[in-house]
């Protein structure tokens, strides 16, 4: 793994650096919060180990910038603060472990090679597009064009049942499971009338149909 160690005192530093190398990772030495922060932003890292107590910056107020930034590579804090209090303010900043010193490195290296191993989470998406429609999944809004369109709720599951699944055929049952939760067919034309619905809010006032019909099979959301 590639590894950024921001750790102020050069003895202790040198030794973690050290012994991960020998274990076969990249690793990257900086002695100050300032230039750790700096480096965490600018590279690329599988995980980075934080001394909390540090020159310029301290660790909390690192990861705590990162964190706020959008940066998601795990944090594995070493520190000599070791009280409930201490833990509980690195975690509740953005670490995910914390580790006292003095320390064993064998547990160091563990906890490391433990963090490594996590999934990194998936950015979620927010907007889902087709052409000039953009449904925002924050604020639950839709806009066609620059105009607002408003839909019930379940038009708008609809909607983003589409949307999610842009350019292929929806069939009747896909959308009864997917958007009424049914798993069997009740015999009614509520998809046909929802998708009647949805297209004269979405489609009818706009010169470009989005919502096709396929005939024999279902429906599809293209653009």
């Amino acid at each position: 793994m590639k590894l950024l160690v921001i750790e102020d005192d050069k003895t202790t530093g040198a030794y973690i650096a050290k012994g991960l190398r020998e274990e076969g990772h990249v690793v990257d030495l900086v002695e100050d919060g300032r230039a750790g922060l700096l480096a965490a932003t600018s590279g690329d890292y599988d995980v980075m180990i934080v001394d909390r107590m540090m020159p310029h910056l301290d660790g909390l107020t690192v990861v705590k910038t990162l964190r706020g930034a959008g940066n998601t590579t795990p944090v594995l804090f070493l520190t000599a603060m070791s009280s409930v209090e201490d833990r509980i303010g690195g975690l509740n900043a953005g670490g995910d472990d914390y580790l006292v010193k003095p320390f064993a490195f064998g547990e160091l290296s563990a906890r490391v090679a433990a963090l490594g191993r996590r999934p990194q989470p998936v950015e979620q998406e927010t907007e889902l597009k087709a052409d000039d429609l953009t449904l925002d999944l924050l604020t639950r809004k839709v806009t066609r064009g620059g105009e607002d369109i408003d839909l019930l709720p379940r038009e708008f599951a609809l909607l983003e049942f589409l949307l999610r699944r842009k350019g292929r055929v929806q069939t009747r049952t896909m959308l009864l499971e997917g958007v009424w939760d049914l798993s069997f067919d009740p015999m009614t034309n509520v998809v046909e009338t929802h998708v009647s619905r949805l297209r004269a809010k979405v489609d009818k006032p706009f010169a470009t149909e989005l919502i096709k019909t396929v005939r024999g099979s279902g429906y599809r959301i293209d653009g």
